[in-house]
């Protein structure tokens, strides 16, 4: 079961469990859209893995099995990646 985590690890910004801009590793390291498509170029920096859109719960399944409340942040911030 997926945690959906609820920020962005590079940036904090918020990610709720509906949130079309989530985007996530295979490890569920989670980033919101512009620092996994800017910053990131689609590669996860903690694993080296491509960063895919997160899939959303539907709201009924969120009361039986709800989001993470646990925020991870890399207290670096995230590097830039850049072009290979």
């Amino acid at each position: 079961m997926l945690e959906l985590r609820p920020n962005c690890e590079c940036c904090d910004k918020d990610l709720p469990p509906d949130s079309r801009e989530a985007m996530m590793c295979t490890f569920e390291c989670t980033f919101c859209a512009g620092c996994a498509d800017g910053v990131l170029r689609g590669t996860c920096p903690n694993c080296g893995g491509e960063l895919v859109s997160r899939p959303v719960r539907p709201a009924a399944m969120l009361v039986k099995y709800p989001a993470s409340t646990k925020r991870v942040l890399k207290a670096e911030g995230c590097v830039p990646r850049t072009a290979a």
